[in-house]
């Protein structure tokens, strides 16, 4: 994901508005995993004002240090609508850890077998609880799941095929 781009569309959408308004939104609609910290905010918005992406719209004097309000540019919104408008590159995951980790089982003398009921048991507890909150979540989070569920699901496809070709594997991992 784009911080940077992310946190320019919750400018052109919402308006002008402090840091600590920005890290809010975008926590309350994509951090649920991974809540963005203060400081990714502050050096994220100094990198796009930098840029030329976002300007300063108003500075406020408190207790603390000044709180400074951003505002998207045009060139920002441009660039929104550009990153928005691109594919994202998909991700084969061509040279997976969970390849890896079965070679090297399998090099190595140890039961690759049992490593992947372990890895199934991991990826059907992760599915559990995914479910549970997608169940209570609201529609965005419904969705946040469902793209968690599939890619899980795929490995688990993956884990079962490998388990059923693993003697075969062991003997081509050994010539």
């Amino acid at each position: 994901m784009s911080i940077s781009h992310t946190l320019l569309a919750l400018l052109e959408e919402s308006g002008p508005r402090h840091g600590y308004d920005l890290k809010r939104s975008f926590d309350e609609r994509f951090g649920h995993d991974r809540p963005l910290h203060y400081g990714q905010v502050y050096s994220t918005m100094s990198r796009l004002l930098k840029n030329g992406l976002v300007e300063v719209d108003g500075i406020e004097a408190g207790g603390g240090p000044e709180r400074k309000r951003y505002a998207i540019t045009d060139a920002g919104i441009t660039d929104v609508a550009d990153w928005l408008s691109r594919p994202e590159k998909p991700e084969p995951y061509l040279q997976s850890t969970l390849y890896t980790k079965v070679v090297l089982a399998l090099l190595t003398g140890r039961d690759a077998g049992e490593q992947l009921d372990t890895q199934r048991a991991e990826h059907l507890r992760l599915m559990r609880e995914l479910t549970r909150r997608k169940q209570g979540g609201d529609l965005a989070d419904q969705l946040i799941c469902d793209h968690a569920l599939f890619h899980l699901e795929a490995d688990l496809r993956w884990l079962e095929l490998t388990a059923a070709r693993l003697d075969k594997l062991a003997t081509e991992v050994r010539k």
